[in-house]
């Protein structure tokens, strides 16, 4: 999730990108893995494509709530190659998802995370991380932008899992205008909150919306489509731009694809480089 109070950094993604810890590393090889430069050499027909081809998402199926009832961390690699369709408005977006990092809420899991928003608890603010896995945790970052977590874990315990980073599959034109500073379709949902943006997803108009049943939520439906067959290569490493030591590798909640070009750069939050060095 975005996580514990976004550090004052955490949202420009324009920024040049920083060499995180060597243990960044590939969850199925464990070799060192450069922290997702979307710079990384990739087939450029991969990017700026309006659909990808059929076959791209017919290996899909609606997310069931018990593939969400994990904790977090479990669950975030599960959502790489995932879509998310949002409709507001009778317009329609669909993501592929291909960053993402997770969240822990207060007594979730046996490692407390300083990162995370319902680090100190529950709070009317973070009240949807707390309930019924499979609905999106709405939040306003910054005063600017909305970003959305999937809320996962056993209801009664906080947890959820930002999306930092897509590929616009669907609607592309209405997330070009919806994002009209992106200077590259790749940039359209390249950071969380562009991510968002570009969805059309609003605090608080949004927070709480089911992307299991796909219940109309006000003017929007959204749906979460999970691969059939995980991801069998995912990257691991930090997360970006959360401060102290919930930003450094002691916390590798960060998982993305490797070499997909829409992949957002990697950025020391404030204080996490100095806390990485001391450890």
């Amino acid at each position: 999730m975005e996580r514990g109070r976004p550090a004052p950094t955490a949202m420009t993604d324009t920024a040049p990108e920083t060499v995180p810890p060597a243990s960044a590393r590939s969850a199925s090889d464990n070799r060192a893995v450069p922290p997702a430069s979307a710079d990384r050499a990739v087939p450029p027909a991969s990017i700026d494509r309006a659909v990808p081809p059929a076959s791209a998402r017919s290996a899909m199926h609606p997310a069931a709530r018990a593939e969400l009832s994990g904790l977090p961390l479990e669950v975030a690699p599960r959502l790489l190659g995932g879509v998310l369709t949002v409709t507001v408005d009778a317009e329609t977006v669909a993501a592929r998802i291909t960053e993402v990092e997770a969240y822990h809420g207060k007594g979730t899991g046996p490692v407390p995370d300083p990162g995370s928003h319902a680090r100190m608890g529950y709070t009317r603010r973070n009240a949807t991380m707390w309930g019924e896995p499979g609905h999106l945790y709405v939040y306003l970052s910054h005063g600017i932008h909305s970003c959305a977590n999937v809320v996962c874990g056993p209801e009664g315990e906080a947890g959820g899992i930002l999306p930092r980073a897509g590929e616009i599959v669907e609607g592309l034109e209405v997330a070009r205008r919806r994002r009209p500073a992106a200077r590259t379709d790749r940039e359209l949902a390249r950071g969380p909150g562009r991510f968002g943006d570009a969805m059309g997803l609003r605090h608080a108009l949004h927070d709480g919306i089911d992307v299991v049943e796909s219940a109309p939520f006000g003017d929007a439906v959204a749906r979460l489509e999970l691969r059939d067959e995980p991801l069998a290569s995912v990257a691991s490493g930090p997360r970006v731009g959360i401060a102290g030591i919930a930003g450094t590798d002691a916390f590798p909640w960060r998982f993305w694809i490797a070499g997909d070009r829409t992949v957002s750069p990697f950025r020391w939050g404030r204080g996490a480089a100095e806390a990485a060095a001391s450890r």
